[in-house]
């Protein structure tokens, strides 16, 4: 994973991007909101598998279009208004999962102990973990890129752990856990698809960096495919030893589900290691998020669509003020929703951030579609397009409201600051733009 003398990503470098934005918190956390969906959820991994590879897919045709950022290639599909609005949803999208992700960190503490084990404790640990990760992205992209790439192997080991368990029992005499009875329906198999359809994002993020990835329009496709392949399998094997290695009624009531599996096996010690590199896992994601977000949000100034001290920065062109809005914006949701139960919490958070994210894979698979010049990709693309619209079904009406308000509340955003600009007499946004817009995590 070396990089050559012209500071770009190679294809080793982005493809762990792919797999380190995919796995934080939301696989660990996830069978507290999948196991009372009992045979549900089973069904649902390999049709989220399906719909996000197909996805992966036209993103990956996008990116063959150029390395100048996702939303410069919707743009020539579609114009600046919809490239926009992808844009901001991605945006929104990934600060609503930078909450969830810190729940998750701070929930897998409180499986190694005191003073972490308290129910009151989630959210303020949350909290702290969002603001020592804006600390360090404050020191630059160095610092967190450093962090981000220690915590990539370590992401993997609680997964394989379970799966190796679930081989185990599956060899030997001891019978699996019954599922929660649960009726197999539409609208539960939906809901359920909706769940692991989320865990299985944040490869999108490896789109965003403008300007950085080495030859982006062979690196990209290569690295968003093949590395959500490897997620996807991982995921599929671990998601379904979850919610037969623990009964239903534990993995509800659980904060770290992984880690209490491990317990029976290989005892306290091996259980608080798992819950540490759990923790570990979803700190490294978090890291990635503030990144990433800082970086968009810093990029989306530029373009004159959010108020201009935002693309202001210091030290190495490190976004400080984009970096501290994502966090103040991250906590106020934490504080928001404090009152709610952890799985509750985590549920609504991950629901809300799914729905951000929709847009981009939509518009995403439209404009891949319009681009691709076979039929078989454009068949791949019309099943990615089927899939996020059975997702926006699963993730619910509340969720999805939430994201239609928050997409008006950019379009009036983006309306108030282009006429400020306008009245102030800036400069057009084509001079005002870098040939290399700074992106999201690399």
């Amino acid at each position: 994973m070396t990089e050559r003398d012209d500071g770009k990503m190679g294809i080793w470098m982005t493809s762990a991007l792919v797999v380190g934005g995919i796995i934080g918190a939301g696989i660990f956390m996830l069978p507290v909101s999948l196991a009372p969906l009992g045979q549900n959820a089973l069904i649902a991994w390999p049709i989220s598998g399906v719909g996000i590879l197909c996805i992966a897919f036209a993103l990956a045709q996008m990116s063959r279009l150029g390395g100048d950022g996702i939303q410069a290639n919707i743009e020539r599909e579609f114009g600046p208004t919809v490239a926009f609005l992808v844009a901001w949803s991605f945006w929104f999208s990934n600060w609503v999962a930078a909450a969830s992700v810190a729940i998750g960190a701070s929930a897998a503490l409180s499986f190694i102990g005191a003073p972490f084990n308290s129910t009151q404790s989630v959210v303020p640990l949350a909290i702290l973990c969002v603001v020592i990760l804006t600390v360090v992205n404050a020191m630059g992209v160095r610092a967190a890129g450093g962090l981000s790439i220690l915590t990539v192997a370590i992401k993997v080991l609680p997964l394989l752990a379970v799966i190796w368990l679930f081989a185990e029992r599956g060899a030997g005499a001891t019978r699996f856990e019954p599922l929660a009875p649960m009726p197999i329906t539409f609208a539960n198999l939906a809901a359920a698809t909706a769940l692991t359809f989320y865990t299985l994002t944040g490869f999108e993020n490896a789109t965003a960096p403008v300007g950085k990835v080495r030859d982006a329009e062979r690196t990209l496709p290569r690295a968003i495919f093949r590395g959500t392949i490897f997620v996807v399998l991982l995921y599929m094997l671990a998601g379904t030893a979850i919610l037969l290695l623990l009964p239903a009624g534990t993995i509800v009531s659980s904060p770290a589900p992984y880690a209490d599996v491990l317990v029976s096996r290989w005892g306290i010690v091996a259980a608080s290691l798992a819950a540490l590199a759990i923790a570990i896992s979803a700190f490294g994601c978090l890291n990635g998020l503030i990144l990433g977000t800082g970086e968009l949000t810093y990029s989306l100034a530029l373009r004159g669509d959010l108020p201009a001290s935002l693309a202001k920065t210091r030290g190495a062109g490190t976004p400080v003020n984009a970096q501290i809005l994502v966090a103040v914006l991250t906590i106020l949701l934490l504080l928001a929703n404090s009152s709610k139960a952890t799985a509750s919490l985590f549920t609504f958070i991950i629901l809300l951030s799914a729905a951000g994210i929709l847009p981009l894979y939509g518009v995403g698979a439209l404009a891949a579609w319009r681009a691709s010049p076979t039929p078989g990709a454009r068949i791949v693309c019309a099943v990615a397009l089927l899939f996020v619209l059975f997702a926006a079904y699963g993730v619910g009406l509340e969720a999805n409201l939430w994201g239609l308000v928050l997409l008006a509340a950019g379009l009036m955003i983006r309306l108030a600051m282009h006429r400020l600009n306008s009245r102030a007499g800036s400069i057009p946004l084509e001079a005002a733009i870098p040939a290399a817009t700074p992106g999201s995590s690399a």
